[in-house]
């Protein structure tokens, strides 16, 4: 029984952190970001919004083209 509350407990402190991500608040917008001054963000004429991992990608966002290449790079 301790084993299983110690379990649920981890979970549920797993779960509450979230990936925090920037998005630009424009409807045609396909991207997310994981640096707030990314330089893919540049060319957002609307709003720059804050947001989870988890939301941009149910939203059908991807990862900017920009970080995704400094990613690799590493």
């Amino acid at each position: 029984m301790k084993k299983l509350l110690f379990l649920l407990v981890v979970v549920k402190i797993m779960s509450c952190t979230q990936v925090v991500v920037y998005v630009c608040d424009s409807k045609n917008a396909m991207k997310y970001h994981f640096n707030e001054n990314c330089r893919g963000l540049k060319s957002c004429q609307h709003h720059i919004v804050k947001t989870t991992l988890s939301a941009a990608r149910s939203s059908n966002k991807t990862l900017c083209q920009w970080e995704r290449k400094q990613r690799e790079n590493r």
